[in-house]
């Protein structure tokens, strides 16, 4: 590291650890840190000394080398819980908010129905006080949150900016990240709920085995969230994936059949549907008519998307995973005979957590750096680790 003066190399080297903790699926000895960074034991030792000092690493009890003498080993773990991140979900109903520590573990929750969906202003009032909830729920102090990230429905760009949202025009233009750091003074991030869906299954649920992803609601709402050699894919304005808004693809045609109220954000709606299929798995033929007109629905949007997007995974999620066991045999099935690609399709593993464990997927991705250095902080709320 020519040309670095001692307090840059150290800072690099401090990030290099605090990322290996980070990663690790438990504490690290000294020798495995060593590994994992390449740094010597001299150095590793100086910055764990100030870091536990800081309060942002754990020395844990020493443990013993079986039958070797010596010292017993030291380990070490990142204090995850000492930086805090929040994510959000609006949805036309309720809104919910999560707190998760820095290495994605949700340690807080809250969620209430909206005021008025169709006032954003209202709306993000409310985001803003369900973090507030769910970070004393964590335990946590304002001061300890370093960033956030909402999903939302409709096409959102790349700067977080809502460009269409289907039924209504209010939200239109709304800046979700500049209006969301008025309220709780951090970075903010934004993107559509389907899109942190797929970014949250593939990181924490049913598609960690592919990079070419797609995670489809379908049903009383209708998107889908793309994920191309693993990254997110928006298009144009954050079109991509806003099948709702294509005339030509019928999603809007079982919209109000009981069976498609897998996908409505009303719970009564949800529970009517959920009777339903209890009634078809009971061998009701009206129900199992029912569920087998929204099972030809789901197949045709499949098959056009099998040969286009062409996704070697698609996961089922936003409430289709409560009737995985009737929908998933029944569509595979129907797939095979449209001579479809044999894509594999899964219901989600994560549940209407999807689009939050994402949202701290995304703000994970984007916060790196202000995280965990070596840079110093760019924004005047960011606070890094280091």
């Amino acid at each position: 590291m020519s040309g670095m003066n001692q307090s840059a190399v150290r800072r690099v080297n401090t990030s290099v650890i605090l990322r290996a903790l980070a990663v690790s699926a438990g504490p690290l000895k000294l020798t495995a840190l060593a590994e994992r960074t390449g740094l010597s034991r001299r150095t590793i030792e100086l910055i764990l000394d100030s870091l536990v000092e800081a309060g942002w690493v754990a020395e844990l009890d020493r443990v013993s080398t079986s039958g070797c003498a010596g010292r017993p080993a030291r380990r070490y773990e990142l204090r995850a819980e000492r930086a805090l991140l929040a994510a959000a979900q609006i949805n036309t109903e309720y809104a919910s908010a999560v707190v998760a520590d820095v290495r994605g573990r949700i340690v807080g929750r809250a969620q209430r129905p909206l005021r008025a969906y169709q006032d954003p202003g209202a709306t993000l009032d409310d985001v803003a006080e369900l973090v507030g909830e769910a970070l004393a729920d964590a335990g946590g102090s304002p001061e300890r949150l370093r960033a956030g990230a909402v999903a939302s429905g409709g096409a959102i760009d790349d700067d977080g900016v809502v460009r269409r949202l289907v039924h209504t025009t209010r939200w239109e233009g709304v800046r979700l990240p500049e209006e969301l750091a008025r309220r709780v003074p951090v970075p903010w991030f934004a993107d559509n709920d389907s899109n942190l869906g797929a970014l949250g299954e593939r990181w924490r649920g049913a598609a960690g085995d592919h990079d070419n992803v797609v995670w489809a609601v379908l049903g009383n709402r209708a998107g889908l969230g793309i994920l191309i050699r693993g990254a997110v894919h928006r298009g144009l304005d954050g079109a991509a994936g806003e099948i709702v808004e294509a005339a030509s693809i019928p999603t809007g045609s079982v919209e109000n059949r009981p069976a498609a109220w897998l996908t409505s954000p009303e719970p009564e709606r949800r529970s009517v549907a959920l009777g339903r299929f209890e009634a078809a798995r009971a061998g009701d033929p009206v129900a199992l008519a029912e569920v087998e007109e929204f099972v030809e629905n789901i197949a045709s949007i499949l098959t056009t998307l099998s040969w286009t997007v062409a996704p070697s995974l698609i996961v089922l999620g936003g409430g289709l995973e409560a009737a995985a066991d009737v929908l998933l045999p029944r569509v595979r099935a129907a797939l095979r005979a449209a001579r479809a690609p044999a894509i594999e399709l899964r219901a989600t593993e994560l549940g209407s957590d999807a689009p939050l464990v994402g949202a701290v997927k995304l703000v994970l991705d984007r916060m790196d750096t202000e995280l965990f250095g070596p840079l110093g902080p760019s924004h005047p709320h960011q606070r890094s680790l280091t």
